[in-house]
């Protein structure tokens, strides 16, 4: 190529004709422009970094934006998204169903028809699916006929097909359901349960548990269910609990979920209902007073309602009952021998879901109130404050209730005891103790209240005493073999252990166990260290003991009884001393 311009310019210096030399020169500015159109040509070239052909349009802003994904080459890959598309559709195809347009499917309910799509039907039921689809009659029929349905719901239902729209009411929830059920269209018998679950009450609650059985929604049945048992006492003022079924009444009366205030209004229950059909009910008597707890009654109810009942007395197995339980309130040191599901107290659900700060004091102020700690949602509560002031009694939970027992009130020692109810947030009196007591030992073991040593404002104490919640009576019981006060008082395998304390001369790591059913208190192997205001706990029968304080210093150090083995064992020494 060179080669061939430098020939032209030869060419345009040689001839002297001016013709010549301009015919040359056109032919190099010819040449000259070609070799430059090819050099262009043959440069890279910078493309867009986004070709317009591939932007997406945002029907909500008009703003086009580049696409996701990055192509080495240009591509039609333009997107339009409208979200009403789908619900503008399908509005348009309910007025085509209400117009009765393109309509390919009746749907015939006794004498009354009602127009729909397969499509609309099919995608929204599974039950209209199978139907539709799988080798069936009604896959070619025009006409479908529907049976065990009610056409109120049933509309409803179609409408919702074509809408995602139902109003759920009081008047239609009862065939709403079944229908949703039948038709398989879970969301709206979801939703029917959500309703239902709202509307509970102590007039309705068995209905709709009833209800919620035929149906199989079992969580609806649930919570129906632990409605009635956490308010049985007014449940059993309707006529929906005359009604029941044997079964039914006894699946209420024989769990231990049972919110009531006493068993005799457990008693009284039973009782109701036998009589409200007393020659078909009358059998039952025995296998339902078998649920409920006699020994957890009064021993005054016992002898004056129970016992002169005439469908207990007629009954041998009741009296066999009702002998029980009297054996259970005349034989206090032997219940341990009598326990059975009759003996326990039963356990709602919602109580007491928390943890229990009372009295107290510092060095110039003694307290009456208390705060509760709800752990769900990590706060403190105040709850009432007990009617006197208490520092250094003896707090424990026995039942539904929290007794404190004794104490100082900043003046002198107490023997006045009061018990705190968390359901109605009040305190009320209990009997006194027979002695004055602060820094007291208290446990509680088969529904009985025990404490033990202490000081009365004049010296320390080996006594014990007694509460039994079912007399409302204290009772002395044999006295230890040392004085205590800050001791500490546990109980394993029904036995309750006394730990340490002080004798006011001199710390204490001696033990001694108290077996009810001997009614005697025996020496345990002594703990390693001396311990007064220690901490004991139960886990696995194992009693373990943790901190106090020795006369010389505050500890950190800990061990455990090994009841089975008779003997103490060390544990891992805590990070901290702690003094009580």
């Amino acid at each position: 190529m060179r080669l061939f311009l430098s020939e032209l310019i030869y060419s345009y210096q040689a001839f002297s004709s001016l013709e010549l030399r301009i015919l040359i020169l056109r032919t190099i500015i010819r040449f000259m422009l070609c070799k430059l159109i090819r050099i262009l040509l043959a440069a890279p070239v910078v493309k867009a970094p986004y070709p317009p052909s591939c932007l997406i349009q945002h029907e909500e802003t008009g703003i086009e934006e580049p696409p996701t994904c990055e192509s080495p080459e240009p591509m039609s890959c333009y997107l339009h998204h409208d979200p009403d598309h789908t619900m503008s559709s399908f509005s348009v195809i309910n007025k085509m169903r209400v117009n009765i347009q393109l309509c390919d499917v009746s749907l015939r309910v006794g004498d009354s028809v009602t127009k729909a799509h397969r499509l609309v039907l099919a995608s929204s039921s599974p039950y209209f699916y199978a139907m539709f689809n799988d080798d069936m009659a009604e896959k070619l029929q025009s006409e479908v006929e529907l049976h065990d349905v009610d056409l109120g719901a049933l509309q409803l239902l179609i409408e919702y097909s074509y809408t995602g729209q139902v109003h759920i009411t009081d008047e239609n929830v009862q065939v709403l359901l079944p229908a949703s059920s039948l038709l398989q269209i879970n969301s709206v018998r979801d939703a029917c349960c959500t309703f239902l679950m709202k509307q509970l009450h102590p007039t309705n609650c068995l209905g709709i548990r009833q209800f919620a059985e035929t149906h199989s929604c079992n969580e609806l049945r649930t919570r129906s269910h632990r409605y009635a048992l956490q308010n049985f006492e007014e449940v059993v003022k309707t006529e929906e609990f005359l009604f029941l079924s044997y079964s039914e009444v006894e699946d209420l009366v024989s769990n231990d979920k049972l919110n009531v205030v006493s068993e005799e209004q457990v008693f009284v229950a039973v009782l109701d209902w036998i009589k409200h059909n007393p020659s078909e009910r009358s059998q039952y008597i025995a296998q339902l007073l078998g649920h409920v707890r006699l020994a957890q009654m009064s021993k005054m109810f016992l002898l004056n309602v129970v016992e002169t009942e005439p469908l207990v007395r007629s009954e041998p197995s009741c009296k066999d009952l009702l002998l029980g339980a009297m054996k259970y309130h005349l034989l206090p040191d032997q219940r341990s021998d009598f326990a059975s599901k009759q003996t326990e107290q039963r356990s709602p659900d919602g109580l007491m879901p928390y943890i229990f700060a009372i009295g107290g004091g510092s060095l110039f102020t003694i307290h009456s109130a208390g705060e509760c700690y709800n752990p769900r949602h990590d706060r403190w509560l105040p709850i009432a404050p007990m009617s006197k002031c208490r520092s250094r009694a003896g707090i424990v939970s026995l039942g539904k209730l929290i007794y404190a027992i004794g104490g100082y009130d900043g003046i002198m020692d107490l023997s006045s005891a009061e018990c705190y109810d968390p359901n109605s947030n009040k305190w009320s009196a209990v009997t006194s103790l027979g002695t004055k007591r602060s820094c007291l030992g208290i446990s509680a073991n088969h529904g009985l209240l025990y404490v033990c040593g202490g000081f009365d404002g004049a010296s320390c104490l080996s006594s014990m005493e007694r509460y039994d919640p079912l007399t409302g009576v204290w009772s002395s019981c044999p006295s230890m073999t040392t004085r205590r006060r800050y001791c500490r008082v546990s109980v394993v395998d029904n036995c309750l252990y006394a730990l340490g304390g002080f004798d006011s001369t001199n710390y204490q790591s001696t033990v001694e166990r108290y077996d009810p059913r001997m009614s005697k208190w025996m020496s345990v192997p002594a703990m390693s260290s001396r311990r007064s205001s220690c901490a004991v706990a139960t886990l696995d029968d194992m009693l373990y003991c943790v901190g106090g304080n020795d006369g010389t210093m505050c500890m950190s150090s800990g061990e455990r009884l090994n009841v089975r083995r008779n003997a103490w064992e060390p544990i891992a020494t805590m990070q901290c001393r702690r003094p009580e």
